[in-house]
């Protein structure tokens, strides 16, 4: 029986999680981006190749690119989208003649992902990330103080959220800005100003000009794919659903079933983060994973908890709102179908035991992704045991 590939996010030599921790952990690939290249600029073969040697060099291979960012004006649709597009389309080339053929991207407009705590803590000490409602519309209405902020929340969070804003203090709010600009992908600091002005430029666009502005970037990038045998994997909206009042186009069954069909090519795939869906209170993880299970590139699996109005943790892999062995089980039928095995790796965990006094990136400490490795690794393996 075949079994998925093995992977581990890496952020390159200045992760504090370094590549023989993760040799240690059992992983055998390795996922990674140049991030030190200006969002929008080539990948030279050049430097694929030194981070290719550096990751190979310590027993492991770069099976997975996460990510080739999408620069905001191809979002958009700018006037310099033309160029953008072509700089794209050659760090497609050049990775692919490097070896590397699936490429992880999110065409989230201006947040990558959006939390409003890096450190929760659980019951047992562990730190987890974590979403809430109220904390965002305080944010959004209080601090950022978008126009009509309050018209999408309901009635109770905006009410938690007014009480909440005259409780904090001066460095609360700013621990919180910090945190949620911490979702947006930039060299520069990002002030409220810029995060305005990108808003008003998403409020022009809106819910069906994103959708067609991705299926255009697809259209321009298809040829180079088909020709080179590369896989562009969607990552899913994190969370998913509107957020600061920007439009999202990949959080549930039907967006990814518009996305994939309205490029109907094997290139145009998904990475299937069960997180990110998971936190979508009307989402059908399980569902949605048999919908679109032949289209999966690469997959995250993670989990979370929700409470009544939405808010969520990011739970221990086996222990949250997602069934994941009967999810593990869909993705080991269809990896059988597959000629190379699914790349999958445990993605984010809790910061515990000796990590708890060690500076990491938030969700990708050591320790919560080996727990959360070794827990699938052996779902996987009861799995296929039982067929």
């Amino acid at each position: 029986m075949k079994k998925f590939e093995q992977t581990w996010r890496w952020y390159g030599p200045d992760d504090p999680v370094s590549l023989q921790d993760i040799r240690q952990a059992g992983a055998t690939g390795v996922v990674t981006a140049l991030h030190h290249v200006p969002h929008g600029e080539v990948w030279t073969v050049a430097d694929i190749l030194d981070r290719k040697r550096i990751v190979e060099e310590s027993g492991l291979s770069w099976s997975v690119v996460e990510s080739v960012p999408v620069h905001e004006v191809i979002k958009t649709r700018g006037s310099e989208a033309k160029r953008y597009i072509e700089n794209y389309k050659q760090t497609l080339e050049n990775l692919a003649s490097c070896g590397i053929y699936i490429v992880t991207y999110n065409f989230m407009p201006v947040l990558d992902w959006t939390r409003t705590m890096l450190d929760k803590e659980m019951e047992n000490g562990a730190k987890a990330l974590y979403f809430d409602w109220v904390d965002l519309a305080l944010f959004d209405i209080y601090i950022l103080k978008r126009k009509g902020a309050d018209k999408d929340y309901s009635e109770e969070i905006v009410t938690a959220a007014k009480k909440g804003f005259e409780q904090r203090s001066e460095e609360d709010l700013a621990a919180l800005t910090h945190v949620i600009l911490m979702g947006i992908p930039s060299e520069k600091d990002i002030s409220l100003a810029d995060l305005q002005n990108s808003l008003d430029v998403y409020s022009n666009i809106g819910l069906d000009g994103l959708l067609s502005n991705l299926l255009w970037f697809l259209g321009e990038i298809q040829e180079v794919c088909e020709a080179n045998g590369v896989q562009m994997a969607l990552h899913p909206d994190d969370p998913p659903y509107p957020i600061l009042g920007l439009p999202r186009i990949a959080s549930n069954k039907e967006d990814y079933l518009k996305v994939i069909n309205g490029v109907d090519s094997p290139f145009n795939g998904i990475c299937f983060c069960s997180g990110s869906l998971g936190a979508g209170a009307a989402n059908d993880v399980l569902d949605i994973a048999r919908a679109v299970k032949h289209r999966v590139h690469f997959a995250h699996f993670r989990n979370v908890k929700k409470d009544h109005i939405g808010n969520f943790y990011e739970a221990d892999h086996l222990d949250g709102d997602v069934d994941m062995p009967s999810l593990l089980r869909i993705f080991v039928e269809e990896n059988q179908n597959r000629t190379r095995p699914i790349p999958f790796r445990p993605d984010h965990g809790h910061q515990m035991l000796d990590d708890l006094h060690k500076v990491t990136n938030p969700g990708y400490s050591a320790i919560g992704r080996l727990r959360g490795l070794a827990e699938l690794r052996g779902v996987e393996q009861g799995l296929i045991a039982l067929m």
